[in-house]
């Protein structure tokens, strides 16, 4: 994630001449209100860990459906 200094300090390196335009990217993406994430955000979210569990788990889970489709 982003902190609000790293977010600051982008925009001071911006030129002038985009500043409105990251104003007005910045005004779009408040009026969104995004309030859930995508799977693919939320799943980037996790530790490391945890997202090689839930891989490793979804792969055992594939194992077992096509060893069952074989049959």
């Amino acid at each position: 994630m982003a902190t609000y200094s790293q977010v600051q300090e982008l925009v001071r390196q911006l030129p002038t001449t985009k500043l409105l335009t990251a104003y007005n990217f910045l005004l779009e993406l408040m009026d969104k209100k995004v309030e859930t994430l995508s799977p693919q955000l939320e799943f980037m979210q996790h530790p490391t860990h945890k997202r090689y569990q839930l891989l490793t788990q979804q792969a055992e889970q594939m194992v077992t459906h096509y060893k069952k489709k074989q049959l």
